[in-house]
């Protein structure tokens, strides 16, 4: 027994190299139906390596899946062989009669092998395990107009899906993209209860002419009663008419059924003061386009306002097979002047694949009435004469010679019959109050900074400001100037508005105009934010020392 093992080591060590001697194809099946996979089998008696079959020439009639490679190697009675397979999964849509062209790997070539390709029934179909139902919505569409191809698999409920795959479809000169996930349901079908798988897809074509929609392919096993056995499924192609642009269209192309423009206003009256902040809401919703065929919404600058553009927001949803887009672009207005002005109308042209003519949509032009503000941007002056007013009202009311007696009276007893020491008593009264009244004005900031107090805030929020000034960050500097204004003035809606209406600094306004007209628009203006800190922190201190000195009147008074 030992030695037989021996001579069997030796006869492999000493055994030349081997060489694939022969190279043979076939297939699982033969006939086969069109849309059905089938298995190609390539067998070298050798094991190689470094080659493998090209199956690459069986694109041109086929769809060729992925090729698995296994290898084997036999020893019985001393004698060795050794195997290498090939395997891809084949298949072909129309029926008819095709050529497994022979294949070389190391030297060795196989023979070419004939297929016939049945064509499926699909009366029998819907009896089978699995089947495919395609749609398009509308079933002719214009140039880069949007459309919706749903694709349905149907799978027998009655056997379990171990696995499977369906294909994308297809079309030349068109972008179809995937919307949002499968849904699954199920249907009943001439009693038969089937699992419903459905795919939407986005069709944009690019080019006019006649295209076809080639139609997905599943491929997958099942399982009855213990048994699995190979599905395959294929729907039928659709050919779709595009239509091209017309030539006497002018603009942004923009193909639909229905476009329609729609405005907000806040606050809704046409009569506003000077000041306040009008947001204007502007949507635009179009039928059979996606979000990004939507154009801009040019809003038209009316003087006598400042405008101010907010961020858009674009979207699209698929319902009933269409697809719905919408656009909402928020502006921001600020009347400066008092009058009448009439907003200009908007127009919008599209092409309405209805009536196969140009349409528009359109908001009307509005009138606004800008009236001076009710409210004073300066506080008012605290009246200190009244009381001297009304006591000399009160005084007129008196006869003359009363008047002429009093005064002279008093005089004549302040003035010659007070004693010196009642006047130095009076003196150093006074003083005394005085320095009390020194004493409690120190004192009172120090009890005042136990509280937080706006200036905290503000001295920290001017900080920040700084910091964004140093680095030339003109979004970050605008967005903590809004937080800045909002600790002043305490107000969340045009906080920046009412503190530049409080600072009352032209300077000061025209800089952030600056800075806004930066942000908004394409205009490269130059914008010194170092600028805007310091003449934000002077106006704020002449505010506080304008508001210390009038408590201090008030308080000698």
């Amino acid at each position: 027994m030992v030695m037989r093992l021996l001579c069997c080591l030796l006869l492999i060590a000493a055994a030349p190299l081997w060489a694939a001697t022969q190279l043979q194809a076939s297939v699982d099946k033969n006939p086969v139906l069109a849309g059905e996979f089938f298995v190609l089998t390539i067998s070298a008696d050798d094991s190689i390596n470094s080659e493998q079959p090209d199956t690459s020439v069986l694109l041109k009639d086929f769809v060729v899946g992925p090729t698995s490679v296994s290898s084997r190697t036999n020893i019985i009675n001393g004698e060795i062989s050794k195997q290498t397979n090939w395997s891809v999964k084949l298949m072909t849509r129309k029926e008819g009669t095709y050529t497994i062209p022979a294949f070389t790997v190391a030297g060795v070539s196989s023979r070419p092998i004939e297929l016939t390709v049945a064509k499926r029934s699909q009366t029998s179909e819907q009896n089978k395990e699995a089947f495919i139902k395609t749609s398009i919505k509308p079933t002719s569409l214009y140039v880069q107009e949007a459309g919706v191809y749903t694709v349905k698999l149907y799978l027998d409920n009655n056997k379990e899906l171990l696995d499977g795959n369906l294909t994308t479809p297809e079309m030349e000169n068109a972008e179809l993209t995937p919307i949002n996930k499968q849904s699954e349901d199920y249907e009943l079908i001439d009693g038969k209860r089937y699992l419903v798988i459905t795919r939407e897809y986005l069709v944009q074509p690019q080019k006019s002419g006649v295209n076809t929609i080639t139609a997905p392919v599943f491929n997958g096993r099942i399982r009855q009663n213990y048994r699995q056995m190979a599905v395959s499924a294929m729907g039928e192609d659709v050919d779709v008419e595009i239509k091209p642009i017309p030539d006497n269209y002018t603009g942004a192309w923009l193909p639909s059924e229905l476009v329609n423009l729609d405005e907000q206003w806040q606050p809704k009256d046409d009569t506003v003061e000077v000041g306040t902040p009008i947001t204007r809401t502007i949507t635009l919703t179009a039928l059979g386009v996606t979000k990004e065929q939507l154009p801009d919404i040019d809003m038209p600058q009316v003087q006598g306002f400042r405008s101010y553009p907010d961020e858009k927001e674009s979207n699209h949803l698929v319902r009933d097979g269409r697809v719905i887009s919408q656009q909402t672009a928020s502006y921001a207005l600020l009347p400066q002047t008092p009058g009448t002005y009439t907003l200009p109308e908007i127009k919008l042209p599209w092409f309405n694949t209805k009536i196969n003519r140009i349409s528009y949509a359109t908001i009307p032009a509005r009138t606004l009435t800008v009236v001076p503000s009710t409210n004073p941007l300066t506080p008012t002056a605290p009246a200190i004469v009244e009381p001297q007013t009304a006591s000399s009202n009160e005084l007129s009311d008196t006869p003359t010679n009363e008047l002429s007696d009093t005064p002279t009276n008093v005089q004549t007893v302040t003035q010659v019959t007070a004693p010196v020491w009642l006047i130095i008593v009076a003196i150093v009264g006074y003083g005394l109050w005085l320095i009390t009244l020194v004493l409690y004005i120190k004192k009172r900031p120090q009890q005042s900074t136990a509280e937080p107090l706006p200036t905290s805030d503000s001295s920290v929020s001017l900080n920040e400001l700084k910091q964004f000034a140093k680095q030339n960050n003109s979004s970050g500097f605008y967005n903590a100037l809004n937080l800045y204004a909002k600790k002043q003035t305490g107000k969340n809606a045009a906080s920046i508005e009412c503190l530049l209406a409080s600072l009352k600094n032209t300077q000061l306004n025209d800089e952030i105009a600056k800075l806004r007209t930066k942000l908004y628009s394409s205009a490269d203006e130059q914008v010194d934010l170092s600028l805007i800190v310091s003449l934000l922190s002077q106006a704020t201190n002449q505010t506080k020392s304008t508001s210390n000195d009038t408590e201090l009147k008030n308080l000698y008074d």
